[in-house]
């Protein structure tokens, strides 16, 4: 097999990546790079320091200054800042909106993208997020672009978040998945988009199971692994 092949997998928020991402990396012995974990954290770390995002300048310190790490725990991706383990609080609702507003930011980008392409020259990955195919990996063996409608997405969200112990409605989050999309559809840094050369892959009405099962046939037939 070639080495260091890169999947990537970007969609907005609820159409599937992370889980999608995770499963196929299994499936395929390949690591798993959640990049929206890595904004996350530094959103968090943000707020844990008291620091108004709002302020880019006092945000990019904060980026300059984390250590993020995943370890792979039996299949389970677990996200380490400075440390710790925040692989539950980094989806807790709060955490959303605030990082979407990190990621928007030129200096937080140029951080994490470095880190991600460093990781993508250590063996074969499978990255999700909103811009890998278009920025951080423009030149990846295959990119996937999920989409999935609103209602669906939100439904997707609330469970995720109620199996993480946190409760929401599904109006909340329609409404934040609504002004999600729209902020990371027009921000001027890596705006969410597919790319040119991205399978387009529709969530709505198929199983888990099933898209990923989609991507890996894609994957054998494209790769030829």
């Amino acid at each position: 097999m070639k080495k260091n092949i890169i999947i990537t997998i970007d969609g907005p928020a609820g159409s599937g990546k992370s889980s999608t991402a995770k499963l196929l990396a299994s499936m395929l012995g390949f690591v798993y790079l959640d990049t929206g974990a890595m904004y996350r954290s530094v959103a968090l770390a943000a707020l844990d320091a008291g620091v108004d995002l709002k302020n880019e300048k006092a945000v990019e310190q904060i980026a300059g200054s984390v250590e993020i790490d995943f370890i792979n725990d039996h299949g389970e991706n677990r996200v380490f800042l400075n440390g710790q383990d925040v692989a539950l609080r980094i989806r807790e609702p709060k955490i959303d909106s605030a990082s979407s507003l990190v990621s928007s930011y030129k200096v937080v980008r140029e951080k994490m993208v470095d880190f991600q392409r460093e990781f993508g020259t250590k063996g074969n990955i499978v990255a999700e997020g909103r811009d890998m195919g278009t920025v951080v990996f423009p030149d990846a063996d295959l990119k996937i672009f999920l989409v999935a409608d609103l209602q669906t997405r939100a439904r997707r969200r609330c469970l995720q978040l109620k199996n993480a112990g946190i409760e929401t409605s599904l109006d909340e989050q329609t409404s934040s998945l609504s002004s999600r999309d729209l902020f990371d559809s027009n921000r001027e840094l890596s705006p969410l988009k597919k790319a040119d050369d991205a399978i387009e892959i529709n969530t709505s009405n198929i199983s888990l199971n099933e898209q990923v099962q989609k991507i890996y046939n894609i994957v054998f037939r494209r790769l030829n692994l």
